[in-house]
C-alpha cells in the first residue's frame, strides 16, 4: 500500500517572531477595552510562560495526531478488506499510481467513489484510454460522404478518349469495415477506351455505346449495405452502375457475404 508517513515530530521551536506575535496579540486585548485594561493585564500571563506551555502542548498534539491518523489508516484498511480478493488487488496496484494525496482520508475517498461506481478500477479516469469504437458511417446522404478513396490504379496506356481509371473507396457502415473497386467498363466489349490516330475511321463506331461501371465489394456487407451502395454509386454517376459482392478468396464474385 502507498501510504505516507506523519513527520517526524520535532519540538517546539522558539523564535523572536512568535514571541512578538504572543505580545502584539496581548496588547490588542487590552486596547479593544480599555476600560477593563488593567484588569485584563492582570489575567494575561508572560511571555516565557506561554513558550513553555506550547512546548508542551505541541508534544500531546502530535502525539494525538499521530494516534488518530493511524486510526484512520486502520478504518480504511477494514473498508478495503471489505472488497474482494481480486478487485482488492486491483484497488491496491491503483493506490500505488493513482494522483491522491497518500492520506487515509482520499484512500477513503477512492474506496467509496469505487464503491458507489463513480470510478472504474480498471479504467480509472486520470489515465488516458484510447476510443475502442469505430468509426462508422451508419446513414450516408451521398457518396462522398459514406465512402474515402484510399487507392487509383490506372489501366491500360496510350493516349486516351476516356478515363479508365480504377478507383478503391473504404467505408465502414456499422458492420465492418467495407473496400469497394469502381470500375468503368465499355457496354460494347468489342470497342475500346482508346484508339490510336491511325486507326479512326470515318465510319468506325468506336467509343459510341457508352460506358457502365461495375463496383465490387469486399467485407461483410448485407443485402440492404449492398442495396444503399447501389443507390448512393447511381445517385453520384449519370452512367449505370452496377455493384455485387466478391468473395475475398476467390478474388471473384461468388458467396454472398450476408
Amino acid at each position: 500500500m502507498r501510504f505516507r508517513r506523519s513527520p517526524r515530530s520535532e519540538p517546539y521551536r522558539e523564535t523572536t517572531r512568535k514571541r512578538a506575535a504572543f505580545l502584539r496579540k496581548q496588547r490588542l486585548e487590552r486596547e479593544a477595552l480599555p476600560l477593563f485594561a488593567e484588569a485584563i493585564a492582570a489575567r494575561q500571563h508572560g511571555v516565557d510562560a506561554e513558550m513553555a506551555r506550547r512546548a508542551v502542548w505541541w508534544g500531546e498534539a502530535e502525539r494525538a495526531r499521530r494516534a488518530q491518523r493511524a486510526a484512520d489508516w486502520r478504518r480504511m484498511r477494514a473498508r478495503l478488506f471489505a472488497f474482494d480478493p481480486a478487485l482488492r488487488w486491483t484497488i491496491r496496484a491503483l493506490w500505488r499510481t493513482c494522483p491522491y494525496p497518500a492520506d487515509p482520508h482520499s484512500f477513503g475517498d477512492l474506496l467509496h467513489q469505487i464503491a458507489v461506481g463513480r470510478i472504474d478500477p480498471h479504467r480509472p479516469p486520470w489515465i488516458f484510454h484510447a476510443p475502442t469504437q469505430a468509426r462508422t458511417t451508419p446513414n450516408p446522404a451521398t457518396f462522398d460522404e459514406a465512402f474515402r478513396r484510399i487507392g487509383q490504379r490506372t489501366r491500360g496506356g496510350g493516349p486516351k478518349t476516356l478515363p479508365a481509371d480504377e478507383l478503391i473507396f473504404c467505408v465502414n457502415l456499422g458492420a465492418g469495415i467495407l473496400f469497394l473497386t469502381s470500375r468503368v467498363r465499355l457496354i460494347e466489349p468489342n470497342e475500346s477506351f482508346y484508339t490510336s490516330s491511325n486507326h479512326r475511321l470515318r465510319d468506325s463506331h468506336v467509343g459510341r455505346s457508352g460506358h457502365w461501371v461495375e463496383i465490387e465489394v469486399r467485407g461483410p456487407c448485407s443485402d440492404a449495405d449492398l442495396a444503399l451502395i447501389e443507390r448512393l454509386a447511381q445517385g453520384a454517376d449519370t452512367r449505370p452502375v452496377a455493384v455485387h459482392r466478391v468473395d475475398p478468396l476467390a478474388g471473384r464474385p461468388g458467396r454472398d457475404a450476408a
